[in-house]
């Protein structure tokens, strides 16, 4: 009975101490193989002694089957040229904030009411800046904020609203003035990357990237009258860019965003940029006289709704300067009778062979010209074709 008792005891200890045994086996096993697994994340953060290092600076160079990060992978070429080339405009481009000023019927005391936001870019040395006349349009105070975030009051210079365009100026240290540099909008061609930097919805410093989608678009400006030959691109452009650069990949000014065609009001894949080539002749006479002094006949033209109530062919001269171009080449203006009736003046029908059918056509292809120039003009006088040549001169 004793010797049954014995032998439970022992094989109960044997059990025990086989239990005991197992776990630690288990633990032990289970140690080892996580010392293994962290020394395997180690290896591939840093090769050992025996492991050739992988170069960072090309990607052709690393083997397909190496376990290196990839947030460690080198920029592409493409990539570093777009980052270059924002990196050197985005110190041009500013952020412009503009409000009217409103004065209290009883206090007098004056509130300040902020309008809209948009963007410019300066134009030379002197702190000019130019932007969209709509940017600016019916504000009364402009407040300009750099890259830098340092903010300058702004001071009007001169506005085009026929284009669109308005120059402002700040007083700003020379040190902080960059240029952007100017490109040209005669030979783009479809399917050439652009760039544009604004600040949309107020997010300043934001850059789009496209392509020009289609040239020779005709958008209407802010004063009714066409504005030709604008880049269509497909760069986002949203409100609050307005009046900031679109760039070649040389980061060259090539237009200034103007609007968006879109039936929600936000980007839809259509942008217009008015080409460098009208802003490069536009803003030196906004700086100097604070208008275009553009050529004129020194003419008054009728309303456009004349030309279809009388069936013409052509626009209506109402009036003619005393002393003017038109006046010395011989221009009739449209009048009165002693008997009340009216007797229509001359209708032009040409600008040097170039034909006129509007009063919008008339404004866009005597801008061509410069103050001085001497112009065939075609006129219908009386149901018969007549040709003079004036002298175009400069408006003020």
């Amino acid at each position: 009975m004793k010797s049954n008792k014995f032998q439970i005891i022992v094989a109960l200890l044997l059990l025990i101490l086989g239990f005991v045994a197992g776990n630690f086996w288990q633990n032990r096993t289970q140690q080892q193989a996580r010392q293994m697994e962290q020394q395997r994340f180690v290896n591939l953060d840093s090769p050992s002694e025996t492991e050739e290092a992988i170069p960072a600076n090309n990607m052709d160079e690393v083997p397909t089957n190496s376990p290196r990060k990839l947030n460690q992978a080198p920029l592409n070429n493409a990539e570093l040229a777009t980052i270059n080339l924002f990196e050197g405009a985005a110190p041009s481009v500013c952020f412009i904030t503009t409000s009217n000023l409103r004065q209290d019927f009883f206090s007098m005391d004056v509130t300040e009411i902020p309008r809209g936001t948009g963007s410019g870019f300066l134009w030379d040395m002197e702190g000019h800046i130019v932007t969209n006349f709509h940017v600016i349009q019916g504000a009364d105070r402009a407040k300009i904020t750099l890259a830098n975030q340092e903010s300058y009051e702004a001071e009007l210079v001169g506005t085009a609203p026929n284009k669109d365009l308005a120059v402002l100026k700040i007083k700003a240290p020379r040190s902080v003035l960059q240029p952007l540099p100017k490109g040209d909008s005669e030979n783009l061609r479809v399917g050439q990357s652009v760039y544009a930097i604004g600040n949309p919805f107020g997010l300043d410093q934001t850059l789009t990237t496209g392509i020009v989608s289609a040239l020779g678009r005709e958008i209407e400006s802010v004063g009714g009258i066409p504005i030709r030959d604008a880049i269509q691109t497909d760069a986002a452009i949203n409100p609050g860019n307005s009046g900031g650069p679109l760039l070649n990949s040389s980061g060259r000014l090539i237009g200034v965003n103007t609007a968006i065609y879109s039936p929600s009001g936000a980007s839809a894949g259509i942008g217009f940029s008015i080409p460098v080539s009208v802003v490069k002749w536009v803003v030196p006479d906004l700086i100097k006289y604070g208008k275009i002094t553009r050529p004129t006949l020194n003419i008054e033209i009728t309303p456009t709704n004349w030309v279809k109530r009388y069936n013409l062919e052509g626009p209506l001269v109402m009036g003619v300067a005393p002393g003017g171009a038109a006046e010395q080449a011989g221009i009739k203006a449209t009048k009165r009778n002693r008997y009340g009736d009216l007797v229509l003046g001359d209708i032009i029908t040409s600008i040097n062979n170039q034909k006129i059918s509007s009063y919008e056509d008339l404004v866009l292809e005597v801008e061509k010209y410069q103050p001085g120039d001497m112009v065939a003009v075609g006129l219908l006088r009386d149901g018969k074709p007549v040709k003079v040549r004036v002298k175009l001169n400069a408006s003020r």
